[in-house]
């Protein structure tokens, strides 16, 4: 009965009643453009929110980096990637809460190195960068096979928004899977 869902410009909101009423529970944060939440299978305690909205459009916000909430989301803590600016996917290991894999799509007008796929195995206290083509290809999402979470697969996307467009001025060649 408890589910919580990530809005562009909403925060983290939560309900525990199938979703007959929903709570917001990442006012205090200093972003409210979410592009994703992903809750711990071995831990319901354990969530992670990615700031940034997942797509490329022309009205779009971007965020700060990854959150982490440990306690079902009564308090958040920020753990980096700030520079990522549209965090696009988050998936957890079914069996550790502790490592996780981050699709950061990165600055929406301009090239920044901080994309690709991220990972943490110890909770998002550190990231390394696992899969990075250039500054110009972030990850719009990433996912584990059902069969072995070893296996990851992720999807790069080398995109540029023009704030003046109303479609992606920039489509590269190294998108892919």
């Amino acid at each position: 009965n408890v589910f919580y869902i990530g809005v562009n410009n909403g925060g983290v909101w939560k309900t525990t009643d199938y979703g007959l009423t929903w709570t917001p529970i990442f006012d205090e944060q200093d972003t409210q453009s979410i592009g994703t939440v992903a809750v711990a299978p071995s831990d319901a305690n354990v969530i992670y929110a990615g700031s940034g909205e997942g797509l490329q459009r022309p009205d779009l916000s971007v965020g700060d980096g990854v959150y982490k909430s440990t306690d079902a989301g009564r308090s958040w803590q920020h753990l980096g990637l700030r520079e990522a600016r549209q965090i696009a996917a988050i998936v957890v290991d079914p069996r550790d809460p502790n490592r996780l894999f981050v699709a950061a799509l990165g600055h929406p007008y301009g090239a920044n190195p901080e994309r690709g796929v991220f990972r943490s195995t110890d909770g998002g206290r550190s990231f390394e960068k696992v899969l990075y083509k250039d500054e110009n290809t972030g990850a719009i999402d990433v996912a584990f096979d059902p069969a072995n979470a070893h296996t990851i697969y992720a999807a790069m996307w080398a995109a540029r928004q023009g704030p003046w467009e109303y479609n992606n001025a920039y489509v590269g060649p190294t998108s892919g899977l």
